[in-house]
């Protein structure tokens, strides 16, 4: 008999957070933005850090990272992704959605203030929670290309899911499998996972509203042609960010790579980038690396928002 799909999911969190030595509490917050909860890892001591993974994946995804960054690390599953629920509808506005459920999820933690690490989709709405609240956030980390950075889309597959016709049609014809997951995986340059991280993936791929809510952000992102201009980054929009900013690209990060990387540092006032190897989510590639230029980050940002530190 085939476990459900929740205790299936926990059962995969709890996998791959034993497979990288992560002890976390499990927190649920009610959010009024989702008219249900989210749910939230929370691990580790110090200044608060809220981590926001991409799309379609959960926050155990930060897990390989989270045993390497200082600080009380909040790992959020975004909305239908892991164990936070669904929306009840699409968002009208998939801006003032991500943003009024960032600003929920901090009000459920009782955290004020944070600094961002995050990833795709993730550090898009971390982006757009810096320009429309930005007494929340004290910086950013970006690691791999934010979602819809300026000239960058999607690959071809994920702009024909995002299409009203053939996205359900594709979406029947692969359906959650350990097959598919690997095909994912390969299009977003990080093949081969680890087994416990496709198995969460998966996991999380089965839960109620999971297709609904992943295509509903696929479409409000990007079209059959590209990016939509609604929800696209532009320097312009960049150019307000007055956080301190990290930006690590992937030289093979089929979202965008140096070329964006360079494009966002260029637009970002107070930005650094930095390079590495790997895909999308190169934590996963160069894990110590990252975390080193993590940690640096955030001790200069704990430096610059406390003058009496030398």
């Amino acid at each position: 008999m085939h476990a459900r799909p929740k205790e299936a999911f926990e059962a995969a969190q709890a996998a791959v957070l034993d497979r990288f030595g992560v002890e976390a509490e499990s927190r649920l917050v009610d959010v009024p933005e989702l008219e249900g909860r989210a749910h939230v890892l929370v691990a580790g001591e110090g200044p608060p850090v809220v981590m926001l993974n991409g799309i379609g994946t959960p926050a155990a995804m930060w897990a390989p990272l989270m045993v390497h960054i200082e600080g009380t690390l909040h790992a959020v599953d975004l909305p239908a992704y892991g164990l936070t629920d669904a929306p009840r509808q699409d968002p009208v506005d998939l801006r003032a959605h991500a943003v009024g459920f960032l600003e929920g999820v901090l009000e459920g933690l009782g955290v004020e203030r944070a600094t961002f690490v995050s990833n795709s989709l993730g550090s898009l709405w971390a982006l757009w929670l810096a320009m429309d609240e930005p007494a929340r956030v004290d910086a950013t980390a970006h690691v791999g290309c934010p979602a819809v950075a300026p000239g960058t889309s999607a690959p071809l597959p994920m702009r024909m899911l995002s299409t009203r016709v053939l996205g359900p049609l594709l979406m029947r014809l692969q359906p959650p499998s350990p097959m598919q997951v690997e095909r994912l995986s390969k299009l977003v340059g990080q093949h081969p996972l680890t087994p416990e991280i496709a198995a969460a993936i998966l996991a999380t791929e089965r839960m109620p509203g999971f297709e609904r809510t992943f295509r509903s952000n696929l479409r409000a992102l990007v079209r059959l042609r590209g990016a939509r201009p609604r929800s696209a980054l532009t320097e312009s929009q960049l150019s307000a960010v007055g956080q301190r900013t990290l930006l690590v690209f992937a030289r093979q990060d089929p979202m965008g790579s140096e070329r964006a990387g360079c494009r966002m540092a260029q637009a970002l006032p107070n930005a650094e980038l930095h390079l590495c190897d790997g895909g999308h989510c190169p934590w996963l590639d160069e894990t110590e690396r990252v975390a080193d230029l993590i940690n640096a980050f955030l001790e200069r940002s704990a430096s610059d928002s406390d003058p009496s530190r030398v």
